[in-house]
């Protein structure tokens, strides 16, 4: 078997591959073989016939293409293990599956196909050990556990119809209109608006004045400045016009914060019991922001130090494929069973697929660096995942998803084991990067 192997660009390879006339020998037989299975002859139940006699019924050409299927599929991974690239690199690591060309198939002549190839980019580590990310001190202010405090008691509130004029503390559910300079603002008009006259000052700062005394199914209509910093930037600094009609008031009665409320909101018997607990949650929630946030600034730093070969189409646009699936998944469960579909969604935000795969794409890349940079220093680190291990991580997929037979039989195939090892081996680095380089 002669093998000619060369590198093309975006870290493609092509594979030059030819046998001899003695080398397909076995092929031709085992070609011949299998479709004399399902060949049938009179006098003959199907298959059972001789094999010279069955091969008049065969056409040349369908036996050619099984030849050259039979092999490919056998000599395939020979190939990949022998090939050498012309800079000397061994072991050529494939990042997706091979195109394959027959460049010449005949009776009696050697076999010649081409392999067209993508491999998986070489990454040149950085000095990473020098890379040091600083921890910060959690803290949480008395203030936010109040803030939390008030939440829980807004939640646990009890609400009566208003037939009064509106005041401050009271829900209303206004239909707005917004306009500026009689121009209608584009998302301005909003059905059945839930405000809180007072506490408006993130959406409408200040807005709630031109609602006290308002009753309910009165319309007002009234001009509003919005500071200059407001969050919305179409927004900032304008003079809005609102056209508005009030549908409903609600008093509003919220429960007294006292050991009674605690016991109401489960497993504690005083309210200062309560307060430990919203703090305790609050740290945990900052700690995991915190490891978050080395984790994303290490591995940013990472492949910042580290050079990469080039892409392989293949490898980003599959990365993209994921990318995509992500948003689906994501705009599904948002809508959840009667929600939009992707498609509708696409449409109201007057974008194509095509749109956000071309958006994508840097990300996807960044994306591509971070793995290969996790998995070189798994090599370089020998970081490894045991079998015992990944036996542990099924045991506790199992707990997780118990009932799901169809997902956790997918954990027990090859590929899923697979899927695991990486899983743990991606966690496993990670950790060693934050023990290290975090302080």
């Amino acid at each position: 078997m002669e093998i000619n192997t060369k590198k093309l660009p975006k870290n493609v390879v092509e594979i030059m591959v030819e046998l001899s006339v003695l080398e397909m020998a076995p092929f031709n037989g085992k070609a011949l073989e299998e479709l004399a299975k399902s060949v049938e002859i009179p006098g003959f139940r199907k298959g059972k016939a001789p094999i010279e006699m069955a091969r008049q019924y065969i056409n040349e050409a369908k036996l050619l293409e099984k030849t050259a299927e039979i092999t490919i599929n056998q000599k395939y991974p020979e190939i990949i293990k022998q090939a050498r690239l012309p800079d000397g690199q061994e072991n050529l690591d494939p990042a997706g599956p091979p195109h394959i060309e027959i460049q010449k198939i005949a009776p009696h002549n050697p076999f010649i196909f081409k392999i067209t190839l993508p491999l998986v980019p070489n990454v040149t580590l950085g000095d990473y050990k020098k890379i040091k990310v600083k921890k910060r001190n959690i803290q949480v202010n008395p203030e936010n556990v109040d803030n939390a405090l008030k939440e829980l008691q807004w939640a646990r509130r009890k609400e009566t119809i208003s037939l009064q004029g509106a005041k401050t503390g009271d829900r209303i559910e206004v239909d707005l209109n917004l306009f500026i300079n009689n121009v209608p603002i584009e998302g301005g008009n909003i059905k059945n608006f839930s405000l809180i006259l007072g506490q408006d000052e993130r959406l409408l700062p200040g807005i709630s004045k031109n609602f006290i005394g308002a009753h309910a199914g009165e319309e007002k209509e009234f001009s509003h400045q919005y500071p200059a910093d407001h969050y919305d930037k179409k927004l900032a600094g304008q003079l809005v016009d609102f056209k508005t009609k009030i549908n409903n008031i609600y008093n509003v009665e919220l429960p007294e914060l006292n050991d009674e409320f605690a016991q109401n909101c489960g497993d504690f018997k005083t309210l200062d019991e309560l307060k430990d607990k919203i703090k305790q949650n609050l740290e945990n929630e900052e700690q995991r922001k915190q490891e978050q946030r080395l984790e994303l600034e290490i591995l940013k730093q990472l492949t910042e130090k580290s050079d990469f070969e080039e892409m392989p189409e293949v490898l980003l646009n599959h990365e993209v494929d994921k990318m995509i699936n992500e948003l689906k998944a994501s705009v599904e469960r948002a809508g959840q069973e009667n929600g939009p579909k992707f498609d509708d969604y696409l449409q109201s935000i007057k974008k194509t697929e095509d749109d956000f795969r071309k958006e994508f794409l840097p990300q996807a890349e960044e994306r591509i660096k971070t793995a290969l940079a996790i998995r070189a220093i798994a090599q370089q680190e020998n970081i490894i995942i045991s079998d015992d291990e990944i036996k542990q991580e099924m045991d506790k997929l199992a707990q997780v998803y118990k009932g799901q037979e169809k997902l956790l039989e997918h954990f027990k195939t090859e590929d899923g084991k697979i899927y695991l090892k990486n899983l743990l081996t991606n966690q496993k680095v990670i950790k060693y990067l934050k023990d290290n380089l975090a302080t």
